[in-house]
């Protein structure tokens, strides 16, 4: 009976007993821990349970007494990634049709797939742009508890749309339509208010809403304003009231321009956004998420038989104008962060945005800052990510040679800690 309760006691002990901390040590060749910085030669970074811990100039050996040891003394170490605009959920080039095909558990092992090429890319902090239901919120909750490799997920759900218009389902007999239907579509500003709460009820990290036409859905009205302006102050009002922030997939300059005088907080590819848009974007701070890439993965795909003949009116439209909404707003003091459309095109390219935005009149440095301290304060979590500093979260790169200079080296990242986790 002694004996008996002496382990009993002593499991009781052991399954009360807080855990040892894991320390981590990580050796780096040159640091950037934050691009406006630039590179400040070598570093001994330390993590413990997932969180950066101190940072010193130069390497330490005594820091590596008893810890685990990661030897990147001939890298460039900066901050994971961040990118403001992925589908995990979807792939490039499918036809539409498999809307009424795929189920949303299919949707769910694609993310899984795509979530760890995202990472290995570099990438350890993405905004789930719109997706079904719950196959987003899925991904979120299997990469925050470890049960899956893949990035840290802020998540919208599905997007709210106009009746008809993009991110609604179009293009199939009425009948299916009804099946297909989100539940996120909304007239008028007090249903548009409600849907805003559905979503933050439903899990929404983030509102994402359609304010303009699309050019890969089967909707054919164009790519210009959809919500009017008394619906859009209702989406931003209550998603700010409720402590969420709003994302406007917005293409047609008067979308773009209603939707910044609202109160919306970033415009998602602003492909057509003229000096009144951007205006309007600088006078309320809104920031611009350009998706250069996802232009280039339907130039990848244009004229061959992939898109629908809708679909191909448009895109045509969008290519002639790629990339000019990244010089103006660059001219006209317009914020730019870091997003890509993954999903558009092939996940894990998500690092070929760089140098489009270098292209377009970034330097290497603004590049580099959009996907990481300025993504950082886009989300609000420039106190959690975008830096390497004591206190925040272990989310780490290594990559031969210096980013600053040459952002095309981002396209081959060669090690990864996303939240003090290693593959």
């Amino acid at each position: 009976m002694i004996r008996t309760l002496l382990f009993a006691a002593t499991a009781c002990i052991a399954l009360t007993a807080p855990a040892l901390a894991e320390t981590k040590v990580v050796l780096a060749g040159n640091l950037i821990s934050d691009p406006a910085q630039g590179a400040t030669g070598p570093a001994t970074i330390t993590v413990t349970d997932g969180r950066i811990v101190k940072v010193e100039k130069g390497i330490n050996p005594a820091a590596v007494a008893g810890a685990e040891v990661v030897d990147l003394s001939t890298k460039t170490v900066l901050p994971g990634l961040i990118d403001l605009h992925v589908h995990l959920t979807s792939e490039p080039g499918g036809d539409y049709r498999s809307e009424a095909v795929d189920s949303d558990e299919w949707a769910t092992l694609i993310g899984v797939k795509n979530a760890a090429l995202t990472l290995n890319a570099g990438f350890t902090t993405v905004r789930e742009a719109g997706s079904a239901q719950n196959t987003a919120f899925a991904l979120r909750r299997g990469t925050n508890e470890g049960i899956l490799w893949g990035p840290r997920i802020v998540a919208a759900g599905p997007a709210l749309s106009i009746v008809g218009g993009h991110a609604d389902v179009s293009g199939f007999r009425p009948e299916v339509l009804i099946a297909l239907d989100s539940g996120y579509t909304c007239t008028g500003a007090d249903q548009c208010s409600e849907k805003v709460r559905k979503a933050s009820k439903m899990g929404a990290d983030i509102i994402k809403i359609t304010a303009t036409g699309g050019v890969l859905s089967q909707q054919g009205r164009g790519l210009e304003a959809h919500f009017n302006n008394d619906e859009l102050k209702a989406i931003a009002d209550t998603a700010h009231s409720l402590g969420l922030k709003v994302m406007a997939h917005a293409h047609g300059a008067r979308g773009i321009e209603a939707s910044a005088v609202a109160g919306i907080d970033t415009i998602d590819h602003a492909t057509f956004a003229d000096e009144a848009a951007l205006k309007a974007m600088k006078a309320r701070g809104t920031v611009l998420v350009p998706t250069l890439m996802a232009l280039e993965g339907v130039r990848a795909r244009i004229g061959r038989g992939i898109y629908t003949p809708t679909v191909e009116v448009k895109a045509r439209e969008a290519l002639e104008a790629a990339g000019r909404q990244v010089q103006r707003s660059k001219a006209m003091g317009v914020t730019v962060a870091f997003g890509t459309d993954a999903g558009v095109f092939e996940h894990g390219r998500n690092a070929g945005e760089f140098a489009l935005l270098v292209k377009n009149g970034l330097t290497p440095v603004e590049a580099v800052a959009s996907a990481t301290t300025v993504a950082a304060k886009t989300l609000g979590m420039e106190n959690e990510i975008g830096r390497i500093a004591p206190g925040y979260s272990a989310d780490l790169i290594a990559v031969s040679g210096n980013p600053l200079q040459d952002v095309t080296l981002l396209e081959k990242v060669e090690w990864v800690m996303a939240r003090g986790r290693t593959k």
